[in-house]
């Protein structure tokens, strides 16, 4: 009976540990992700210099069209859902069935920044069990534009380079809220492989890659992140 009131309370505090960070998380800007840390120590182990380039700003100073273009690719359904998108995993299911290369996730972006923020990298049960619990909590303690703005703020957008500001310096030379339509398609375009794809130098896969996320952008409209509006429904990038 000792035992089970110990390991009651280890998970009660483990818990509410979680939803206190959650909690704070929801005013603070996030210092360090899981994935920095592993990046560094890949660094490490293979002598390289650390490269980390990363400058947190408020949803305000990002550009509309990082915005739009994020949501347009990544979650169309961004501001109708409550973290899972169940239409978009069954698509995904449906065409790695198939055979597919490339696999295809159907991932939100509550789940991936529940993923980024709280979780490492790894493909498991245990792992989905958390992204699923912590995107269940930022969707309650978050707002949208919160969740949107941690997500922009600290996804890696290149070796070393996390969050839409230092991506923007790092591959325009200019702020985040002052991109383009273009760029911005260009980043995203460049989310799937981030440390593999130069969005300041892009290929013509790339470039193709990009045309479809302005499609997508126009077809979307503007993205409204302080009330849920009805979507037209999603417009496949692949």
């Amino acid at each position: 009976m000792q035992m089970i009131r110990k390991v009651f309370r280890f998970f009660l505090g483990l818990w509410l540990f979680s939803l206190g960070l959650t909690l704070l998380y929801r005013w603070v800007p996030i210092p360090f992700t899981p994935l920095m840390f592993i990046r560094l120590m890949e660094e490490s182990q293979e002598g390289q210099a650390h490269r980390w380039y990363r400058d947190w700003v408020p949803l305000e100073q990002i550009s509309p069209h990082l915005i739009q273009a994020a949501v347009a690719t990544e979650d169309q359904y961004f501001m109708e859902h409550h973290g899972f998108d169940f239409e978009a995993l069954q698509r995904a299911y449906r065409r790695n069935q198939k055979g597919n290369k490339r696999m295809l996730g159907g991932s939100t972006i509550s789940q991936q920044t529940a993923k980024n923020i709280f979780l490492w990298p790894a493909r498991n049960y245990l792992r989905k069990g958390l992204e699923a619990y912590f995107t269940v909590t930022i969707e309650l303690l978050w707002s949208k534009r919160r969740i949107m703005e941690v997500y922009l703020n600290s996804i890696e957008m290149g070796p070393g380079i996390y969050g839409a500001e230092a991506a923007s310096q790092a591959y325009f030379h200019k702020s985040a809220e002052d991109l383009s339509k273009r760029q911005a398609a260009l980043l995203v375009a460049a989310f799937p492989n981030p440390r593999q794809r130069n969005p300041g130098q892009p290929s013509p896969y790339l470039q193709r890659r990009a045309s479809k996320i302005q499609r997508l952008m126009r077809q979307i409209g503007p993205v409204h992140l302080d009330q849920h509006e009805s979507s037209t429904g999603p417009q496949s990038l692949r």
